[in-house]
């Protein structure tokens, strides 16, 4: 039951309640005719009245009475759907989700989920809160789940199928709720309805006579899973109901059972179980043989007779909690943890490592490299040993520098291995809180302690140039160092990862873009098996669009004061190398003309601008070749996945295109010297007005290009028009300018 509608939990019984004494209010049973509110009210003797909200059976024990609610398997969440075969993306209105814990997520085939929280998502759409409904735009999914968070911990999950051609999904939720209430209510003569609200009417809830033939009621859609969950999660979520807030209070990691009351009885969590070595050898190569990122936790208790003993219930624990974040089946992903109990034969090593604390908590690289002590038992530290854990990120980092340190310092090292450190650089987590770091203080003598390892910038940088020197003959592309190059080109590299430092393109990154483009189609062909290997995460997009996406950022990133110039004349050869190797997407395209109509050609004019724009249009627009809004649904159709337009939606994209036909050619309009694409111009404009109709910018643009070529009658014909479409949100002064070139033209001195 929504908040707006009081706000009730329990049942509420025997309280006193006046009504106006209308003609039709019978006592007896009345049922909630409200969709989703499961509510009986009863008329009693004595003016009495009942509320039910819940009811289950009763035990007598002793002068005690238990009362146990009946289980239920109905929905928490009601869904309706919209169709339409033409839509883009789906429409979600989720009906006033207040201030609850809710979640949605979305899924193609056996994707990973992506979840968002719903109060994020109205926080950026609506920052005031001053709407009561949400409503926002998800992209076509195969399956929808939500999700509510309650305050115990447990949470209620359901998973819902999304047919193929639905265009909007209305939500509604009910959740138990109680409240103090002012109750009043009348009787609807000619609907036979009792309706009962608080004092002033709002929000009525609607009572029919359980006597009187009830609505017939609309099937429901029934989700394809149904599930309450302890302690719910997802990759990347924020735990909100036990973020330590500065309390220094851990959290317990261990993980209730799933309880899940899906269709399939048989369905259960996974029952993960940790292999755990009995020497330090077998445990340090156990670690490096994972093709994951994984590290080896190593316990030192000599002195600790029960050490054992709460070791196992350690491992125990985490192997609950890895269990439960794995759901069904074994995911590498969350195996990031072996765990190793130092004994007699492991002194000699803790002491050439100089660990002499007792007891101590040694994490390891797959190579037995120490990446942090703590003067810990591993009970104190049980928080920090998972996926999600800030420690884990911290180990991917000091890794990472412990392992180039190494790589660099041995002149023998493999081509493979030198790729491979630039690669686990680059794929760290660009948000990662660079100032951040445990410190081990005399008040925090417990925290750990991570390594730190100093690298050389000008090494870097010189081995990464040889690297990619090396590289220009490959007959094919090595995907590694495409994601690695795709990175550093977009100042998500290792050069920002371990300098912590934002750069202009220099040779040896169009050195490497040309690599890209030289692979693009082997590129293509294998970056969809290459962002699923197993056990590794990869996010490679199209690398034309995300060469284009360099180049937009690298002049962005010059705009904002980096030292350094952007090389315009290299940035534009690598676009017209992408568009004449027949590469040239909607995005490289978006951001070239963005890019190229910044620049004026040495005479003034924007011939070379022109010239491009006019391929892309009479390639890719022009309406002789078809319905205008067809060629742009194929291109849309066409979108990479990590294109802003795929999620800022059809009309966004149809805007685009109508607004950069206008703004090219107004550009005509202004400049005499461009005076030579008068024609193609207003080709151009009439283009623009075909997709977005009665625009006054547009047919004041169509106007002067009509007037200019001589169209003089059709010219005052469409600037009447732009007059006539003026509109309030027309800013005065152009509303001034297109009045007065009507005028202008009327009289002849235009």
């Amino acid at each position: 039951m929504r908040n707006s509608i009081w706000s009730l939990l329990l049942f509420t019984s025997g309280i006193f309640m006046s009504f106006s004494q209308t003609k039709g209010i019978e006592k007896g049973t009345y049922l909630s005719a409200a969709k989703g509110q499961k509510i009986k009210l009863n008329l009693l003797d004595d003016n009495k009245y009942e509320l039910v909200f819940y009811t289950g059976g009763y035990e007598i024990k002793g002068d005690s009475l238990v009362f146990s609610r009946n289980p239920t398997a109905e929905n928490r969440f009601d869904l309706s759907f919209v169709t339409d075969k033409k839509a883009k993306n789906i429409k979600i209105k989720f009906l006033d989700p207040s201030y609850y814990s809710f979640y949605i997520g979305t899924q193609n085939g056996t994707e990973e989920i992506q979840y968002q929280r719903i109060s994020d998502i109205k926080t950026k759409l609506d920052p005031e809160w001053a709407k009561t409904d949400l409503e926002f735009e998800i992209e076509k999914s195969d399956f929808l789940y939500l999700v509510y968070e309650e305050y115990d911990g447990n949470s209620h999950l359901e998973k819902y199928a999304v047919p193929k051609d639905a265009a909007e999904i209305t939500i509604n939720y009910e959740l138990e709720v109680l409240g103090d209430l002012k109750l009043a209510g009348f009787y609807d003569k000619k609907t036979n309805e009792l309706k009962i609200s608080e004092k002033g009417g709002k929000n009525p809830l609607v009572f029919l006579n359980e006597k009187e033939p009830q609505p017939v009621k609309k099937s429901k859609v029934t989700p394809l899973e149904n599930q309450t969950v302890s302690k719910w999660t997802y990759p990347g979520k924020v735990d909100y109901l036990n973020e330590d807030f500065g309390t220094g209070v851990a959290v317990d990691t261990a993980a209730a059972a799933v309880v899940d009351y899906a269709v399939d009885p048989n369905v259960v969590k996974f029952d993960f179980k940790l292999k755990i070595e009995n020497n330090l050898k077998k445990a340090i190569e156990s670690t490096k043989g994972a093709s994951t990122n994984k590290y080896l936790v190593v316990l030192a208790n000599d002195k600790n007779k029960l050490a054992k003993q709460s070791f196992d219930a350690f491992v125990k624990d985490q192997e609950t909690q890895t269990g439960y974040n794995m759901y069904e089946a074994y995911n590498p992903q969350y195996d990031v943890f072996n765990y190793y109990l130092a004994g007699a034969d492991d002194k000699k090593w803790l002491k050439n490592n100089k660990i002499t604390n007792d007891p101590s908590v040694v994490v390891l690289n797959g190579n037995g490299d120490v990446l942090a002590v703590a003067k810990s038992d591993l009970s104190d530290k049980s928080y920090h040993f998972n996926y999600y854990g800030d420690l884990y990120r911290k180990l991917l980092r000091a890794d990472v520098f412990v392992t180039i340190d190494k790589i660099f310092k041995n002149k023998k090292a493999a081509d493979a291995d030198l790729i491979r450190a630039f690669n686990r650089a680059s794929v760290l987590e660009s948000s990662y809180d660079y100032d951040s770091d445990y410190v081990v203080t005399e008040d925090n003598p417990t925290e750990f302690a991570i390594t730190k390892t100093a690298v050389d910038k000008k090494e870097i940088a010189q081995t990464w140039k040889k690297l990619i020197e090396a590289h220009q003959k490959d007959a094919k592309p090595n995907l590694y160092l495409v994601e690695t190059i795709v990175k550093e080109i977009k100042n998500q590299g290792f050069t920002k990862q371990l300098f912590n430092e934002d750069r202009i393109l220099n040779d040896t990154d169009y050195l490497a873009i040309d690599y890209l483009l030289k692979h693009s189609d082997a590129i293509e062909a294998e970056r969809t098996a290459f962002n699923s290997k197993e056990g590794e995460i990869h996010t490679l997009g199209n690398v034309v669009s995300e060469i284009s996406s360099a180049l937009q950022q690298n002049t962005y990133i010059s705009q904002e004061g980096t030292s350094g110039e952007v090389n315009k004349e290299k940035n534009i050869s690598i676009y017209k190398k992408i568009i004449a190797l027949g590469k040239g997407n909607f995005e490289s395209y978006r951001n070239y003309f963005d890019y190229l109509s910044q620049i004026e050609d040495k005479d003034g004019s924007n011939t070379n601008f022109l010239k491009d724009f006019s391929s892309y249009f009479d390639s890719n627009l022009a309406s002789e070749k078809g319905s205008p809004i067809e060629k742009l649904d194929v291109i849309y159709s066409s979108l990479d996945a990590t294109s802003s337009y795929s999620y800022d939606g059809w009309n966004a994209f149809k805007d685009y295109h109508s607004n950069l036909c206008n703004s090219t050619a107004w550009t005509v309009v202004l400049k005499p010297q461009n005076a030579s694409f008068i024609k193609s111009a207003i080709v151009w404009s009439e283009y623009s007005l075909v997709v977005t109709k009665n625009n006054p910018y547009y047919l004041d643009t169509l106007a002067q290009l009509y007037y200019k070529d001589g169209q003089k009658e059709k010219a005052i014909a469409t600037q009447t028009l732009a007059v006539k479409y003026l509109t309030p949100e027309v800013e005065e002064v152009t509303a001034s300018d297109i009045k007065e070139t009507l005028s202008k033209m009327q009289n002849g001195t235009y």
